[in-house]
Parts: structure tokens; sequence; C-alpha cells
């Protein structure tokens, strides 16, 4: 197997993993509000976090004197912030719906490289940009206003939040280990989530175990699986599949909630991942920034 075809593979199987975390997080948002599920999210994952690194030996780099201490301050807030409202809107949106949504991130950093990075954007990449902003107005069907809710609103700020979450990683990347991403970024859910979420804080629900449980694990095998896929793949070629994670949202969808996301819905998130796809072509390999 080549390393395209292995990479793609690997990206395959982060999609699913990935789509399945996020069912899990809808699942137990109608239990829990949305900055409990966020910290839920980053306390059932830091043990295999931990696990991982130690079994790397590179705890010295995540606690190293040289971090940049404000940059991963400021992707804590990013982190916290996304995931509660990507909860928050899972709450009345369906999988394939938010997915759709969120996949205007790819734009955003686009739009944040020029100034924050320094990297040249192209009048063809502008062109993808608006085509694909065009494609959110499509999906978001705003002159019904059935799907423009505060649901909608609520994943699309979510989709900026990570984009700009991005950005920083980028930043950090440069002088630091992925690890150190990996790690704040999930001490940072649990511990911001926590904080934030404690007012609202309800008992966990024994039945809800073995959707922590799996929470956890599909966290880090979708972790695993990504690292592998641009490990070896051309970044360009690679990256293109994530889109496959809408496929696995329409099969989840229908799964467990017997629910199929509508015409206008698919159009959208058409426009919006070929846009992605010809901003992606612009992309150099690069190493990867975890969420």
């Amino acid at each position: 197997m080549t390393g395209n075809l292995r990479s793609i593979v690997a990206m395959l199987i982060a999609m699913a993993m990935f789509s399945c975390m996020d069912a899990l997080l809808k699942a137990l948002a109608g239990s829990y509000s949305p900055l409990q599920v966020t910290a839920l999210r980053g306390l059932v994952a830091m043990p295999l976090v931990c696990l991982y690194i130690g079994w790397r030996r590179e705890f010295g780099a995540v606690f190293s004197r040289q971090l940049r201490w404000r940059l991963h301050l400021l992707r804590a807030v990013f982190s916290v912030s996304m995931m509660g409202l990507f909860t928050y809107g899972l709450k009345t949106l369906g999988l394939a719906e938010a997915y759709t949504l969120a996949f205007v991130a790819p734009l955003v950093v686009t739009m944040l490289a020029a100034p924050v990075l320094g990297e040249i954007v192209l009048p063809r990449h502008w062109f993808a940009i608006l085509t694909g902003l065009a494609g959110v107005v499509m999906a978001l069907r705003p002159q019904q206003g059935a799907f423009l809710s505060l649901g909608a609103l609520a994943v699309l700020a979510a989709a900026v939040l990570y984009a700009s979450s991005n950005i920083v990683g980028r930043l950090i990347s440069r002088t630091e280990p992925s690890v150190t991403l990996v790690f704040w970024t999930t001490a940072s859910l649990a511990l911001g989530g926590s904080i934030l979420g404690a007012w609202q804080w309800v008992d966990i629900q024994r039945e809800h175990g073995w959707i922590l449980l799996g929470l956890a694990v599909t966290g880090f095998l979708g972790q695993l699986a990504i690292t592998e896929a641009f490990r070896q793949g051309q970044a360009a070629v690679v990256a293109a599949f994530e889109y496959s994670a809408l496929a696995w949202a329409v099969g989840l969808d229908w799964l467990f909630w017997q629910t199929v996301p509508q015409f206008h819905t698919l159009i959208g998130g058409a426009v919006i991942i070929a846009s992605g796809i010809v901003l992606i072509r612009r992309e150099r390999p690069a190493t990867v920034i975890p969420a």
C-alpha cells in the first residue's frame, strides 16, 4: 500500500472515529449543559492522553519552561468556547447539518492565514472563499428561517473559533512539538469546562458510563489515525478526505435519530466542500494541529 493510499485509509478511519465521537456528544447534550459536556470530553480523554505521552516519554516537552503560555491560554479560550457552542448546536441540529456548517472552518483559516501567518492568498483562493460562503447561505436557507436558528449560528461561531484555534496552533507548532497542543488543549477542556459549567453541573447518570467510555476511545483513536494520515501522505491529498465526515454523519443521523438532511443542506454542503478542496490544494505539507 502506497504512502498516500495508507494515509487516505487512516483519514477515513479518523473521520469515522470523530463522527462517532460527535454522535456521542449529541447523545450527552440532551442530559447535560454544553459546558459540562465540554468538561466531560476533556476529563475522559485525559487518562489516555497521559498514557500516550508517557509511552512516548515526552512529558518533558509538555512541562517545558519554553512553552508559549500566552498562546496556549488563547487557544484554550478558543477551544472551550468552540466545544461549548458546537455541543449547544448539536442539541437542535442533526449531525450532518452541523457538519455542513462546520466545514466553513477551512475558509476562515485561509482568511486568517494572510494577516496572522503572513501566508500568500491568491485571488482564486478568495474566489473559493466567497463561493464557500455562498454555500453556507444555501445551507442556512435564511429566507425561510427554518435553518437559521440559534443552534445553526452556534455551530457557525464554533467553526470560526475552531479556525482561530487552528491558526494559534500553527503558531505554537513552529517552536513546540504536537504533544504540547494535545495535552494542554485536553486539559483546557477539562478544567475550563468544569469551572465555567460548575453552576449547571448535574450528577452523571449511570447508564451514560458506556457513552463516556466511547467518547474517550473514539476521540483518542481518531487523533492517532489523523496523525498517521498526515505523517506519510501528501497533506493536499489527504486533507480532502476530511470531508468524508459528512457521509458518516448522514449514516449516524439515520441510524440513531432516523433523520436525513434536507436537499438544500446537501447542496450547500457540496458547494462548501468543493471550495474547501480548492483551498486545500494551496496547502503545503504541515504538522498536524490537534483539535
